[in-house]
């Protein structure tokens, strides 16, 4: 049997006609090009069955275009040129095309306030889209930060101010026996509770945008919050996050209205939808504040 009488069972006339919203492939591994560096990502890739009559796509088709994707810097006109390439090759069949690149950026983050410096990972997923109502565009990121409870804060403060009450009651004191007092364990009887949190930014870029803005999100979303997990530290940095917690302190939703504030400051942003989450160190469940702008299913 030679190549040309190979069957094409895709070809076929399926039992029941049906059209189908999307169909694909997801997990394909593949490098792409962004931030700067390359990263090795996930894809998921497909296109709509608009045509009830055929009874599949041609999946070797999008399988081959998106490694097109490997040599060029991703960016919302080499993600356009791609899914164009999808609805090329399917036509007649097919009306819509997507895809989704899920991967991890390693950004090399300085110190506080020593010379060191470390890498963070920050997982993003990149979605596009090309449908009858145009192209669109989505960049997703998490980010990782410290939060301390300003309750918990103010409950210490009090546990410390009873203390010094019960050591110096109706005693006159000195700047050093003070001082000598709040350096020592015994002066400090509590300390708020901080937890590792997270915030998860969902942006949806405006029509005229070309570059995928993952860093300046990064970016914008640590400075707003003030506090971003570290990598190397000497203490002088400890010292300094501590500062920085004391400065900072936060519920869920001082952290969510911080970033919705920040991200609306953004122009290349036409909507964003952002979900924060702080692993609680007191409760044994987290607590969440969501909130968006311009947000609609896409």
């Amino acid at each position: 049997m030679n190549a040309l009488t190979l069957p094409d069972i895709a070809a076929q006339t399926p039992a029941h006609e049906q059209a189908l919203d999307w169909v694909g492939m997801q997990g394909i591994a593949l490098p792409v090009n962004m931030a700067g560096q390359r990263i090795h990502a996930s894809a998921d890739v497909g296109v709509s069955l608009d045509d009830g009559n055929a009874r599949g796509i041609h999946m070797s088709r999008l399988y081959l275009a998106l490694h097109a994707l490997e040599q060029r810097e991703l960016n919302t006109t080499t993600l356009q040129q791609l899914l164009n390439e999808f609805l090329d090759s399917h036509q007649c069949l097919s009306q819509q095309a997507s895809i989704t690149l899920r991967g991890e950026a390693l950004l090399s983050r300085p110190a506080l306030v020593s010379p060191l410096s470390g890498w963070k990972s920050y997982p993003f997923e990149v979605r596009a889209r090309q449908d009858s109502w145009g192209f669109h565009v989505e960049l997703q990121v998490q980010v990782a930060y410290s939060s301390t409870c300003p309750c918990s804060a103010a409950l210490a403060r009090q546990l410390i101010q009873q203390q010094f009450a019960h050591d110096f009651a109706n005693q006159q004191l000195s700047y050093e026996q003070v001082m000598e007092w709040l350096g020592s364990p015994q002066g400090i009887v509590a300390t708020p509770h901080s937890q590792r949190s997270y915030a998860t930014l969902q942006v949806r870029l405006q029509v005229d945008s070309t570059a995928l803005p993952l860093v300046e999100l990064i970016d914008t979303a640590e400075q707003a919050l003030g506090t971003a997990v570290q990598t190397a530290v000497k203490r002088a940095d400890e010292q300094a996050f501590a500062l920085a917690n004391g400065q900072n302190l936060m519920f869920c939703e001082d952290a969510a209205r911080r970033l919705h504030s920040a991200l609306r400051e953004q122009l290349a942003f036409s909507a964003f939808h952002l979900r924060v989450v702080h692993a609680e160190s007191l409760h044994a469940h987290d607590a969440v504040a969501v909130s968006r702008w311009n947000w609609s299913p896409a």
